[in-house]
């Protein structure tokens, strides 16, 4: 096993590779949504989310089929969501106009809700796992998720990008002017590019948490919501901020919504489906759900007020994080063993 000085190494060029390769990643996916005439916010919730929320997809896939360790790509996406729906949009409008950001009702009323629905649709795939396929041999609440049921998530994002497309055809019937300065060929190779690079970065980050588990003899769990979860979580900001920066609020909290909402319900299924079927520790993930649904309601009400989230209603969003951090790290110090 690496020492840990090598861990943290290998954490480090792990989170810049995954940020790297995030931002190659999103600069092709925006030129190609403007060259396809997409939407603001489907850019965001599309484009730019699938885009920055493949380092989370990476290391799910990773951490399931080369470290046999599907709790470290669960603890992964859940902690990358609870850090992008508290610290994104926060960081987000202190640096945009006015120390806000702006609002809509379709942000409100269609990507907010889709994702709170999201987050219900998981809990129940992974409820009925217990239920009706409890796993061998075991008195804890393991389930086992077999292909079947990681299809309710996947088909519930279906119904997502067919939302989705049917914004785009209204949004292209209202176009005056075509983007035709951009090469589609160079960015889609570009884009191919981009996933090698955070692929390695993927890589570098869930072997990082999976030595560190083993150093301190903690959950691997808890090393994918911390390490794994940060690295994972950096394009997401990069482009939330860029967006809010350039006064793209629309595009900045879709592509907070769309990232966490493709993170649920495509990339742990798809590490369920590759795996062949994964066993959940469900003592382990409804807390971490639990906390991350309260999350969303804070977010969502303070979203609400105004159609604005003020620099005020950020300070809320960023002690509910410091809430989340202070609950790990009792976690890592024996303090609470929710999460074993």
């Amino acid at each position: 096993m690496a020492s840990v000085p090598v861990l943290v190494a290998f954490t480090a060029a792990g989170a810049i590779l995954a940020w790297k390769g995030g931002d190659m990643l999103v600069q092709a996916s925006d030129r190609l949504g403007a060259y396809y005439g997409l939407p603001a916010i489907v850019q965001g919730a599309i484009i730019a989310a699938v885009g920055s929320s493949f380092p989370e997809l990476s290391s799910i896939v990773i951490a399931t089929v080369r470290y046999q360790s599907f709790d470290i790509g669960v603890g992964a996406v859940v902690g990358s969501a609870v850090y992008n729906i508290l610290i994104i949009p926060s960081v987000s409008a202190m640096v945009g106009e006015g120390g806000r950001l702006a609002s809509n009702r379709d942000l409100v009323y269609k990507e907010a809700q889709f994702y709170l629905l999201s987050i219900a649709v998981l809990v129940l795939t992974f409820s009925l796992a217990v239920i009706y396929r409890p796993a061998a041999d075991t008195a804890s609440l393991d389930g086992f998720v077999s292909p079947a049921l990681a299809l309710i998530p996947l088909s519930l994002y279906g119904l997502y990008l067919f939302m989705q497309y049917h914004d785009t055809l209204e949004h292209r019937a209202g176009l005056t002017a075509v983007v035709n300065d951009v090469n589609p060929k160079r960015e889609w190779v570009a884009l191919v590019a981009s996933l090698a690079v955070i692929l390695v970065g993927a890589e570098l980050l869930v072997r990082a948490a999976v030595g560190l588990g083993d150093a301190f003899g903690t959950s691997p769990f808890l090393w994918g919501l911390t390490v794994v979860a940060a690295g994972t979580s950096l394009p997401d900001t990069f482009v939330s901020v860029a967006a809010a920066r350039q006064g793209n609020a629309s595009m900045s909290l879709a592509n907070v919504f769309g990232s966490n909402v493709f993170a649920l319900l495509v990339a742990l299924p798809v590490g369920i489906l590759v795996a062949g079927g994964a066993v959940i520790a469900f003592e382990e993930v409804v807390p971490m759900m639990s906390f991350l649904t309260g999350a969303s309601v804070v977010f969502f009400a303070v979203l609400r007020t105004e159609m604005a989230l003020t620099r005020d209603e950020s300070y809320l969003l960023l002690g509910t994080y410091a809430l989340f951090i202070a609950w790990l790290v009792a976690e890592s110090l024996g303090v609470t063993s929710v999460l074993g």
